[in-house]
């Protein structure tokens, strides 16, 4: 067995492929989303991504977070916070509103060529028409980072 997963590379048990890579870091995640049309701004939402993402990569890899020189670079902006009515009753309102959010990723990875990448990514959460947003925002951004911070992990670090 373990010869077998020396022979596949480093890999941890959550299928992230690090390669020789020993560090990883994360740059701050600046929040443009109010410059995108029809996006609002959500004071905090750029720290608060940062830190989820760092979380991540700290819990399914065995890399060390460093705040700078990583062998492993995740870097980008928020390009998107837009809530938008979803579906309509027969009185012709509003029964559900969509949060989205879109992130814009670069990932480079010093230890292994061709690679590298830039890509946005973007989620959204379903709401009652009938809840502010306050109401629900938390376990919206929870809902959404996990799945954006999914799929960047898997583009960048899975290699399936």
């Amino acid at each position: 067995m373990t010869l077998m997963l020396a022979s596949c590379g480093i890999y941890n048990f959550t299928g992230g492929d690090v390669g020789t890579a020993q560090t990883y870091q994360v740059n701050y995640f600046q929040n443009y989303a109010s410059q995108s049309p029809g996006s609002t701004f959500d004071p905090g939402l750029d720290r608060e991504y940062t830190l989820s993402l760092q979380d991540l990569i700290l819990n399914q890899t065995s890399l060390d977070l460093v705040t700078d020189n990583g062998d492993i670079l995740y870097e980008g902006e928020i390009v998107e916070y837009r809530v938008s009515p979803m579906t309509a009753t027969a009185e012709q309102r509003a029964a559900q509103n969509r949060l989205t959010i879109g992130i814009n990723v670069r990932f480079f990875n010093r230890t292994k060529e061709d690679v590298d990448f830039e890509q946005r990514f973007s989620f959204f959460y379903d709401y009652d028409a009938n809840s502010q947003l306050s109401s629900v925002r938390d376990e919206a951004h929870q809902v959404i980072f996990e799945r954006i911070n999914q799929d960047i992990f898997n583009r960048s670090l899975a290699d399936w």
